[in-house]
């Protein structure tokens, strides 16, 4: 019988792939044409797309920017393509975008909350992204001191007797510590500081601008509105809601009965009423306990309620990435022999962050757009402006382009911290290294 062994001496040539599974053709065939299902919704998908957008282009295109009146921009589109065809009126947005973005902020001022929030993301960039120069950190640090300066206005010794009491703080925390164990140092470095913005700040900021007086023009809240009332509250919001929620979380998660009694009643008291709520309680009931005379700006009562409502959810997102980090991780930073706030700092808490940038983000985001609820205690948003514009005979009946608008806006705040959010997932996604 003939040996029919045989024994391969080349390789065989390589291929080129399938011309349908590589290339555009390829990608169709994967993504959207995969099966028979995913054929039938691909085709109703463009279908829609495609009727969505066919009503929708022509009344962007066919629009008006010069008119001074709605009534004047429907003759304007009609002389130009035709009676009885429909187009938007952009004439209102030319017309009211100042007023839609800095409210009734002085003209004259508009440098100061761009150069404001200019400021406050160069502050941000540092903390956002790591590669950056680490000295940028302190600019980060004098943001939060001189964003509201710029604001507001006034003596520009007030925001630096503010900024002086969280160094007494840290000065207390040092010394009595080191005194008295660091419990008390805890309860120092939060007792000085209040005692010293509540009794010595304003007198203190008052004397030395009578000694060295410097100061740019005060600007009050109620001239605050649009888009720059918007992203105050929320960048404000936003920015100290996660540190209060890491220590709500914490406390929630103590052993000592008092501490966690006080986070619980905390957050599950804020995570039952509505935000609506707790604005009006800033709005109409805040004044009865404070001392008769006391001027407690509208603005910062709102922040303070925005605040702590965003810091119970935030709480809780934090509290869920706690619970879901595997008790190891606990048992090994125990047996490094680290005490408990170098275990939160160095082991516990960064990989309880990592877990919960999804929902920390969703919260960011939920607590931006819930600062258009303000329009309904008076503060006049970019919603509130909308109102008010289209309340104005020349412009009565505009209500897809100013929404349209504000939509636009929320959309590119709200897309980029989505996007922020997936950069810093796959940043920190160790899995697969």
């Amino acid at each position: 019988m003939a040996d029919l062994t045989f024994v391969r001496h080349e390789m065989v040539p390589e291929q080129a792939p399938p011309a349908t599974s590589v290339g555009p053709r390829g990608w169709l065939r994967e993504n959207l044409f995969s099966s028979p299902l995913n054929a039938i919704l691909t085709l109703l998908s463009l279908g829609l797309i495609w009727w969505v957008l066919s009503h929708a282009l022509p009344w962007i295109v066919l629009s008006s920017w010069t008119a001074s009146s709605l009534g004047e921009c429907r003759e304007q589109i009609a002389a130009a393509h035709g009676e009885g065809t429909t187009g938007a009126c952009w004439a209102v947005i030319r017309e009211r975008y100042l007023q839609l973005l800095f409210g009734f902020y002085p003209s004259d001022l508009y440098w100061r909350p761009l150069l404001a929030f200019g400021l406050a993301l160069l502050a941000l960039a540092p903390v956002l992204f790591t590669a950056l120069p680490r000295r940028l950190l302190w600019l980060s640090a004098a943001a939060p001191f001189v964003v509201p300066w710029l604001l507001w206005g006034g003596s520009v010794w007030v925001p630096v007797c503010v900024a002086l009491g969280f160094g007494l703080g840290l000065a207390a925390l040092r010394v009595v510590s080191a005194a008295a164990g660091g419990l008390a140092g805890v309860i120092a470095a939060g007792v000085v500081p209040v005692l010293w913005w509540l009794f010595l700040a304003w007198v203190a900021a008052g004397l030395l601008q009578a000694i060295l007086p410097f100061g740019i023009t005060p600007v009050e809240s109620r001239a605050f509105g649009g888009f720059m009332l918007s992203i105050t509250i929320g960048l404000v919001a936003i920015t100290l809601s996660l540190p209060i929620g890491i220590v709500l979380a914490l406390g929630r998660q103590s052993n000592l009965l008092i501490i966690k009694a006080i986070c619980v009643g905390f957050i599950e008291f804020i995570r039952g009423v509505p935000l609506i709520t707790l604005l009006f309680v800033a709005s109409l009931l805040l004044n009865y306990f404070m001392p008769p005379g006391t001027n407690f700006d509208i603005i910062l009562r709102v922040i303070i309620m925005v605040t702590l409502f965003a810091s119970a959810y935030m709480a809780e997102v934090i509290r869920g990435g706690l619970a879901a980090l595997p008790r190891g991780q606990y048992e090994a930073a125990d047996a490094l022999g680290l005490d408990y706030w170098k275990a939160q700092r160095l082991i516990v808490m960064p990989q309880a962050l990592k877990i919960s940038i999804p929902g920390i983000v969703s919260t960011f985001i939920g607590v931006f757009k819930d600062t258009t609820l303000v329009s309904i205690i008076g503060l006049l948003d970019p919603l509130g402006f909308s109102n008010s514009i289209r309340a104005n005979a020349e412009w009565n009946g505009v209500v897809w382009e100013l929404y349209g608008f504000i939509a636009a806006l929320f959309f590119v705040f709200c897309f980029s911290m989505s996007r922020y959010s997936m950069y810093l997932e796959r940043k920190l996604r160790t899995e697969n290294r």
